[in-house]
């Protein structure tokens, strides 16, 4: 059972660079914004993680929570 209201788990870097990686994407020495924007490229996503000033339409965004608080 789903609870709806659960608030999503924020992901930390160690598994930021997990998630890049499993993409084929190495991680490096890249900032949290740029490696994020570089999983959003390879999902086929725009790049806009911290870029959004308050106003998204991507409501089911993986990382609307923590893109809010971001100035990319």
């Amino acid at each position: 059972m789903t609870v709806a209201s659960a608030k999503p788990k924020r992901m930390t870097m160690p598994g930021i660079r997990e998630h890049a990686r499993n993409l084929g994407i190495t991680p490096g020495k890249m900032k949290k914004a740029e490696l994020i924007h570089s999983i959003q490229i390879a999902e086929f996503c725009t790049p806009c993680y911290g870029r959004s000033n308050g106003e998204c339409p991507w409501g089911d965004c993986a990382w609307r929570s923590d893109c809010f608080k971001t100035n990319a």
